[in-house]
């Protein structure tokens, strides 16, 4: 028999799901907003932002609500306690799927030098590593979750090479000021996409692996956990 905090913890399970939906699906309309040239798409980004923010209340208040109430232990107290960073995380990123949006309804259109980006690629990459993470949640994957860590460094990669381009588009036409300013910042905006994917991802592995990997988490990946333990509590000596 499902006692009440069993049938909490599957509404929380529950929202926090239609909470990821939703904020791959504005990422997904902002992105192709740009690409379609949709003002309308774009529009609808903006309008659907308070959605995303009724889902950040409802899910904040579930969880407090689980921890008031009750003694949750063991992956029941990781899945709370990710479930309140995992919902801060997706909230971000929704705002952030906004200002994409905004962002391309003051430059209407996409300009000619648009092509010599990477925004394309970043795109594509971003999309995945927040479907992967959002995927490796809903299924329990730490090797999914793996797999967008180890993406984040790509995106970055992307990133930077956007703002290298974009200043010589600047440099060469000042015309092209205004809309690679914009780009710019949507360039940035989808890097910080990726880092929040990238923050649910670790907080897959410390729900199922039950394992810490915050700022270490490339020393996680590719080295023994002895070894890095070892190597942490050698840093810390040296500190000392």
């Amino acid at each position: 028999m499902e006692t009440h905090f069993d049938i909490q913890l599957a509404k929380l399970r529950t929202r926090l799901f239609k909470m990821c939906s939703l904020v791959d699906e504005q990422v997904q309309l902002a992105l192709r907003a740009i690409e379609e040239e949709d003002l309308l798409l774009a529009g609808t980004v903006v309008v659907r932002d308070k959605k995303v923010d009724k889902y950040d209340v409802k899910i904040e208040k579930i969880c407090q609500k689980l921890f008031a109430l009750n003694q949750p232990v063991a992956m029941d107290l990781r899945l709370i306690m990710s479930a309140m960073t995992i919902n801060t995380n997706l909230e971000r990123i929704g705002d952030i799927a906004v200002n994409i949006a905004e962002n391309f309804i003051l430059i209407k259109k996409k300009p000619a030098f648009l092509e010599k980006t990477k925004i394309n690629e970043m795109a594509v990459l971003v999309k995945e590593m927040l479907r992967n993470a959002i995927d490796s949640f809903i299924q329990n994957d730490p090797k999914l979750a793996e797999k967008v860590i180890r993406t984040d460094d790509e995106l970055d990669t992307l990133n930077a090479e956007n703002h290298r381009i974009l200043i010589e588009i600047m440099k060469e036409d000042k015309e092209n000021i205004e809309a690679a300013v914009a780009f710019l910042v949507t360039s940035r905006s989808m890097e910080r996409i990726g880092d929040h994917a990238t923050n649910i991802a670790e907080d897959v592995f410390f729900i199922v692996e039950a394992e810490l990997i915050k700022h270490k988490y490339e020393k996680f990946l590719f080295a023994q956990v002895e070894e890095v333990d070892k190597e942490i509590d050698a840093e810390d000596n040296g500190d000392d």
